[in-house]
Protein backbone atom coordinates (compact mmCIF):
# COMPACT_ATOMS: atom_id res chain seq x y z
CA UNK A 1 0.00 0.00 0.00
CA UNK A 2 0.85 3.69 -0.11
CA UNK A 3 3.77 4.97 1.92
CA UNK A 4 1.80 7.18 4.32
CA UNK A 5 4.77 9.45 5.12
CA UNK A 6 5.18 10.00 1.37
CA UNK A 7 1.47 10.85 1.01
CA UNK A 8 1.78 13.30 3.90
CA UNK A 9 4.72 15.00 2.14
CA UNK A 10 2.90 15.10 -1.20
CA UNK A 11 -0.48 16.32 0.10
CA UNK A 12 0.07 18.11 3.45
CA UNK A 13 -2.96 20.42 3.15
CA UNK A 14 -5.48 17.70 2.25
CA UNK A 15 -4.17 15.32 4.94
CA UNK A 16 -4.29 18.00 7.64
CA UNK A 17 -7.85 18.93 6.67
CA UNK A 18 -9.00 15.29 6.74
CA UNK A 19 -7.43 14.66 10.14
CA UNK A 20 -9.18 17.71 11.59
CA UNK A 21 -12.55 16.51 10.22
CA UNK A 22 -11.99 13.04 11.67
CA UNK A 23 -10.92 14.34 15.10
CA UNK A 24 -13.97 16.64 15.24
CA UNK A 25 -16.24 13.84 13.94
CA UNK A 26 -17.37 15.99 11.04
CA UNK A 27 -16.97 13.45 8.26
CA UNK A 28 -19.23 14.39 5.32
CA UNK A 29 -21.56 11.88 3.66
CA UNK A 30 -19.86 12.36 0.26
CA UNK A 31 -16.42 13.46 -0.98
CA UNK A 32 -15.02 14.22 -4.42
CA UNK A 33 -11.23 13.90 -4.48
CA UNK A 34 -9.78 15.55 -7.58
CA UNK A 35 -6.17 15.57 -8.76
CA UNK A 36 -3.75 14.48 -11.49
CA UNK A 37 -2.43 10.94 -11.97
CA UNK A 38 -0.09 10.02 -9.11
CA UNK A 39 -1.28 12.67 -6.65
CA UNK A 40 -2.62 10.06 -4.22
CA UNK A 41 -6.41 10.04 -4.78
CA UNK A 42 -6.91 6.34 -4.06
CA UNK A 43 -4.53 6.44 -1.10
CA UNK A 44 -6.62 9.24 0.43
CA UNK A 45 -9.75 7.17 -0.32
CA UNK A 46 -8.24 4.27 1.63
CA UNK A 47 -7.25 6.65 4.45
CA UNK A 48 -10.82 7.94 4.76
CA UNK A 49 -12.34 4.46 4.65
CA UNK A 50 -9.97 3.17 7.32
CA UNK A 51 -10.73 6.18 9.51
CA UNK A 52 -14.39 5.13 9.60
CA UNK A 53 -13.67 1.53 10.66
CA UNK A 54 -10.33 1.49 12.52
CA UNK A 55 -10.68 0.63 16.22
CA UNK A 56 -7.27 2.07 17.12
CA UNK A 57 -7.47 5.64 15.81
CA UNK A 58 -4.90 8.09 17.17
CA UNK A 59 -4.96 11.87 16.55
CA UNK A 60 -7.12 11.44 13.44
CA UNK A 61 -4.89 8.70 12.03
CA UNK A 62 -5.94 5.07 11.46
CA UNK A 63 -3.40 2.53 12.75
CA UNK A 64 -2.96 0.78 9.31
CA UNK A 65 -2.24 -2.47 11.23
CA UNK A 66 -5.48 -3.70 12.81
CA UNK A 67 -7.77 -6.31 11.27
CA UNK A 68 -10.15 -3.63 9.89
CA UNK A 69 -7.34 -1.64 8.23
CA UNK A 70 -5.69 -4.72 6.76
CA UNK A 71 -8.97 -6.00 5.29
CA UNK A 72 -9.64 -2.60 3.68
CA UNK A 73 -6.12 -2.66 2.19
CA UNK A 74 -6.66 -6.14 0.76
CA UNK A 75 -10.16 -5.36 -0.61
CA UNK A 76 -11.80 -7.93 1.70
CA UNK A 77 -13.83 -5.70 3.99
CA UNK A 78 -17.54 -6.60 3.59
CA UNK A 79 -18.75 -3.03 4.21
CA UNK A 80 -16.28 -1.24 1.92
CA UNK A 81 -17.14 -1.38 -1.79
CA UNK A 82 -15.00 -0.24 -4.72
CA UNK A 83 -16.43 0.64 -8.12
CA UNK A 84 -13.99 0.93 -11.02
CA UNK A 85 -14.68 1.36 -14.76
CA UNK A 86 -15.99 -1.75 -16.48
CA UNK A 87 -14.13 -1.33 -19.77
CA UNK A 88 -14.29 2.32 -20.88
CA UNK A 89 -16.99 3.47 -18.45
CA UNK A 90 -18.83 2.97 -15.16
CA UNK A 91 -22.24 1.62 -16.08
CA UNK A 92 -25.72 2.08 -14.60
CA UNK A 93 -25.79 -1.62 -13.63
CA UNK A 94 -22.72 -1.18 -11.42
CA UNK A 95 -24.44 1.62 -9.46
CA UNK A 96 -27.67 -0.43 -9.31
CA UNK A 97 -25.73 -3.38 -7.86
CA UNK A 98 -24.17 -1.06 -5.29
CA UNK A 99 -27.58 0.27 -4.25
CA UNK A 100 -28.84 -3.27 -3.83
CA UNK A 101 -25.85 -4.12 -1.63
CA UNK A 102 -26.62 -1.10 0.52
CA UNK A 103 -30.19 -2.16 1.19
CA UNK A 104 -28.77 -4.96 3.35
CA UNK A 105 -27.75 -4.28 6.92
CA UNK A 106 -23.99 -3.92 7.37
CA UNK A 107 -22.46 -7.30 8.01
CA UNK A 108 -20.35 -6.13 10.95
CA UNK A 109 -21.59 -2.59 11.67
CA UNK A 110 -24.10 -0.15 10.25
CA UNK A 111 -21.28 1.85 8.64
CA UNK A 112 -20.86 1.45 4.88
CA UNK A 113 -18.40 3.10 2.49
CA UNK A 114 -18.29 3.07 -1.29
CA UNK A 115 -15.39 4.39 -3.37
CA UNK A 116 -15.75 5.24 -7.07
CA UNK A 117 -12.48 5.42 -8.99
CA UNK A 118 -12.46 7.50 -12.23
CA UNK A 119 -15.91 8.88 -11.35
CA UNK A 120 -15.75 11.07 -14.50
CA UNK A 121 -16.21 7.86 -16.55
CA UNK A 122 -19.75 7.25 -15.27
CA UNK A 123 -22.31 7.11 -18.08
CA UNK A 124 -25.11 9.70 -17.80
CA UNK A 125 -27.50 6.98 -16.62
CA UNK A 126 -25.02 5.80 -13.97
CA UNK A 127 -24.46 9.39 -12.76
CA UNK A 128 -28.20 10.03 -12.51
CA UNK A 129 -28.67 6.80 -10.60
CA UNK A 130 -25.86 7.76 -8.22
CA UNK A 131 -27.45 11.19 -7.78
CA UNK A 132 -30.59 9.60 -6.30
CA UNK A 133 -28.34 7.73 -3.91
CA UNK A 134 -26.56 10.94 -2.88
CA UNK A 135 -29.85 12.83 -2.44
CA UNK A 136 -31.00 10.44 0.29
CA UNK A 137 -27.84 9.96 2.36
CA UNK A 138 -27.86 7.57 5.29
CA UNK A 139 -25.93 8.81 8.32
CA UNK A 140 -23.89 5.64 8.19
CA UNK A 141 -23.06 5.75 4.46
CA UNK A 142 -20.04 7.57 3.06
CA UNK A 143 -19.37 8.06 -0.66
CA UNK A 144 -15.83 8.76 -1.88
CA UNK A 145 -15.52 9.72 -5.56
CA UNK A 146 -12.15 10.17 -7.26
CA UNK A 147 -11.37 11.87 -10.55
CA UNK A 148 -8.68 13.42 -12.73
CA UNK A 149 -11.33 15.36 -14.66
CA UNK A 150 -13.92 16.96 -12.40
CA UNK A 151 -15.29 19.00 -15.34
CA UNK A 152 -16.81 15.77 -16.71
CA UNK A 153 -18.86 15.12 -13.55
CA UNK A 154 -22.45 16.39 -13.33
CA UNK A 155 -22.73 19.64 -11.37
CA UNK A 156 -25.63 18.12 -9.42
CA UNK A 157 -23.32 15.32 -8.26
CA UNK A 158 -20.49 17.73 -7.41
CA UNK A 159 -22.81 19.99 -5.41
CA UNK A 160 -23.60 17.09 -3.04
CA UNK A 161 -19.94 16.31 -2.35
CA UNK A 162 -17.29 17.97 -0.25
CA UNK A 163 -14.50 18.63 -2.75
CA UNK A 164 -10.89 17.85 -1.86
CA UNK A 165 -8.50 19.30 -4.46
CA UNK A 166 -5.05 17.73 -4.41
CA UNK A 167 -1.87 19.66 -5.16
CA UNK A 168 -0.15 18.85 -8.49
CA UNK A 169 2.97 16.74 -8.15
CA UNK A 170 6.26 18.62 -7.96
CA UNK A 171 8.80 17.79 -10.69
CA UNK A 172 10.86 16.05 -7.97
CA UNK A 173 7.90 13.79 -7.04
CA UNK A 174 7.30 12.98 -10.71
CA UNK A 175 10.99 12.13 -11.11
CA UNK A 176 10.88 9.80 -8.07
CA UNK A 177 7.79 7.99 -9.39
CA UNK A 178 9.35 7.57 -12.85
CA UNK A 179 12.50 6.10 -11.26
CA UNK A 180 10.36 3.60 -9.32
CA UNK A 181 8.80 2.56 -12.64
CA UNK A 182 12.26 1.73 -14.00
CA UNK A 183 12.78 4.74 -16.28
CA UNK A 184 16.48 5.61 -16.64
CA UNK A 185 17.60 8.35 -14.19
CA UNK A 186 18.69 10.84 -16.89
CA UNK A 187 15.35 10.38 -18.70
CA UNK A 188 13.33 10.62 -15.47
CA UNK A 189 15.01 13.98 -14.73
CA UNK A 190 14.33 15.35 -18.21
CA UNK A 191 10.74 14.06 -18.52
CA UNK A 192 9.73 15.39 -15.09
CA UNK A 193 11.16 18.83 -15.85
CA UNK A 194 9.42 19.12 -19.21
CA UNK A 195 5.97 17.72 -18.43
CA UNK A 196 3.59 19.05 -15.76
CA UNK A 197 2.02 15.73 -14.75
CA UNK A 198 2.98 12.10 -14.31
CA UNK A 199 0.97 10.66 -17.20
CA UNK A 200 2.48 13.06 -19.77
CA UNK A 201 5.99 12.59 -18.36
CA UNK A 202 5.61 8.78 -18.47
CA UNK A 203 4.41 8.91 -22.09
CA UNK A 204 7.65 10.60 -23.24
CA UNK A 205 9.56 7.36 -22.62
CA UNK A 206 7.80 5.75 -25.60
CA UNK A 207 7.45 8.88 -27.73
CA UNK A 208 9.52 8.72 -30.95
CA UNK A 209 8.64 12.31 -31.86
CA UNK A 210 10.13 13.49 -28.56
CA UNK A 211 13.26 11.35 -29.03
CA UNK A 212 13.81 13.00 -32.41
CA UNK A 213 13.13 16.47 -30.93
CA UNK A 214 15.85 15.94 -28.33
CA UNK A 215 18.24 14.73 -31.04
CA UNK A 216 17.59 17.88 -33.12
CA UNK A 217 18.42 20.12 -30.15
CA UNK A 218 21.79 18.39 -29.73
CA UNK A 219 22.47 18.58 -33.50
CA UNK A 220 21.63 22.29 -33.59
CA UNK A 221 24.06 22.96 -30.72
CA UNK A 222 26.85 21.18 -32.62
CA UNK A 223 26.16 23.12 -35.83
CA UNK A 224 26.08 26.47 -33.99
CA UNK A 225 29.56 25.76 -32.62
CA UNK A 226 31.34 24.28 -35.62
CA UNK A 227 29.35 24.80 -38.87
CA UNK A 228 27.68 28.15 -38.40
CA UNK A 229 27.08 28.69 -42.11
CA UNK A 230 24.84 25.58 -42.13
CA UNK A 231 22.68 26.67 -39.18
CA UNK A 232 19.90 28.46 -41.10
CA UNK A 233 19.71 25.62 -43.63
CA UNK A 234 19.34 23.14 -40.75
CA UNK A 235 16.52 25.27 -39.27
CA UNK A 236 14.70 25.46 -42.61
CA UNK A 237 15.07 21.82 -43.64
CA UNK A 238 15.06 19.82 -40.43
CA UNK A 239 14.01 21.88 -37.40
CA UNK A 240 10.87 23.42 -38.93
CA UNK A 241 9.85 20.14 -40.53
CA UNK A 242 9.81 18.46 -37.11
CA UNK A 243 8.43 21.40 -35.09
CA UNK A 244 5.77 21.91 -37.73
CA UNK A 245 3.11 23.89 -35.84
CA UNK A 246 3.08 26.55 -33.12
CA UNK A 247 2.51 24.11 -30.27
CA UNK A 248 5.38 21.86 -31.37
CA UNK A 249 7.66 24.84 -31.96
CA UNK A 250 6.88 26.12 -28.46
CA UNK A 251 7.92 22.72 -27.13
CA UNK A 252 11.18 22.90 -29.14
CA UNK A 253 11.87 26.34 -27.65
CA UNK A 254 11.27 24.89 -24.16
CA UNK A 255 13.91 22.23 -24.87
CA UNK A 256 16.36 24.93 -26.00
CA UNK A 257 15.63 26.91 -22.84
CA UNK A 258 16.37 23.89 -20.61
CA UNK A 259 19.59 23.28 -22.58
CA UNK A 260 20.88 26.83 -22.05
CA UNK A 261 19.83 26.75 -18.40
CA UNK A 262 21.98 23.62 -18.07
CA UNK A 263 24.94 25.53 -19.55
CA UNK A 264 24.46 28.12 -16.80
CA UNK A 265 24.31 25.37 -14.14
CA UNK A 266 27.65 24.05 -15.43
CA UNK A 267 29.14 27.54 -15.47
CA UNK A 268 28.19 28.13 -11.81
CA UNK A 269 29.23 24.59 -10.80
CA UNK A 270 25.76 23.17 -10.06
CA UNK A 271 26.12 19.91 -11.98
CA UNK A 272 23.51 18.12 -9.81
CA UNK A 273 20.78 20.50 -11.10
CA UNK A 274 21.39 19.68 -14.79
CA UNK A 275 18.40 18.29 -16.68
CA UNK A 276 20.16 16.96 -19.82
CA UNK A 277 22.28 14.58 -17.72
CA UNK A 278 23.02 12.30 -20.71
CA UNK A 279 24.75 15.12 -22.59
CA UNK A 280 27.34 16.42 -20.11
CA UNK A 281 30.17 16.30 -22.70
CA UNK A 282 28.11 18.31 -25.21
CA UNK A 283 27.11 20.80 -22.51
CA UNK A 284 30.75 21.26 -21.44
CA UNK A 285 31.71 22.09 -25.06
CA UNK A 286 28.96 24.72 -25.00
CA UNK A 287 30.53 26.37 -21.92
CA UNK A 288 33.73 26.91 -23.99
CA UNK A 289 31.72 28.48 -26.83
CA UNK A 290 29.26 30.70 -24.91
CA UNK A 291 30.17 32.82 -21.88
CA UNK A 292 27.81 33.21 -18.93
CA UNK A 293 26.75 36.59 -20.33
CA UNK A 294 26.14 35.08 -23.81
CA UNK A 295 24.04 32.29 -22.29
CA UNK A 296 21.93 34.74 -20.29
CA UNK A 297 21.28 36.85 -23.40
CA UNK A 298 20.29 33.72 -25.38
CA UNK A 299 17.81 32.73 -22.64
CA UNK A 300 16.20 36.17 -22.99
CA UNK A 301 16.07 35.67 -26.77
CA UNK A 302 14.35 32.28 -26.36
CA UNK A 303 11.72 33.84 -24.07
CA UNK A 304 11.19 36.57 -26.69
CA UNK A 305 10.84 33.89 -29.40
CA UNK A 306 8.20 32.08 -27.30
CA UNK A 307 6.30 35.35 -26.98
CA UNK A 308 6.49 35.94 -30.74
CA UNK A 309 5.14 32.43 -31.45
CA UNK A 310 2.02 33.24 -29.41
CA UNK A 311 1.68 36.59 -31.22
CA UNK A 312 1.30 34.83 -34.58
CA UNK A 313 4.60 36.04 -36.03
CA UNK A 314 5.63 33.60 -38.76
CA UNK A 315 7.37 30.62 -37.04
CA UNK A 316 10.20 30.45 -39.63
CA UNK A 317 11.04 34.13 -39.06
CA UNK A 318 11.01 33.58 -35.28
CA UNK A 319 13.46 30.67 -35.52
CA UNK A 320 15.75 32.35 -38.05
CA UNK A 321 16.03 35.44 -35.83
CA UNK A 322 16.71 33.28 -32.74
CA UNK A 323 19.36 31.27 -34.61
CA UNK A 324 21.21 34.45 -35.62
CA UNK A 325 21.06 35.64 -31.98
CA UNK A 326 22.52 32.31 -30.79
CA UNK A 327 25.29 32.57 -33.41
CA UNK A 328 26.48 35.94 -32.12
Amino acid sequence: MENWAELEKRQPVAMKMLRQMIIRERVAHAYLIQGDVGTGKEAIGYFLAKSLFCKQMSAGEPCHRCNECLRIDSGNHPDVHWIRPDGASIKKEQIAHLQKEFTYTGLESNQKVYLISHADLMTTNAANRLLKFLEEPSKKTTAILMTENSQAILDTVKSRCQIISLMPLSSQSIEELLLKEGIMPENARLFSAIMPNLEQARALDQDEWFAQARKLVVQLMGILQSKQDEALLFIQRQWMEHFSDREKLNFGLDLLMYWFKDIIYLQIDQKETIIFQSYLKELEKCTWHWSKNDTTQILYSILEAKRHVTQNIHPMLVMEKLTLQMQR
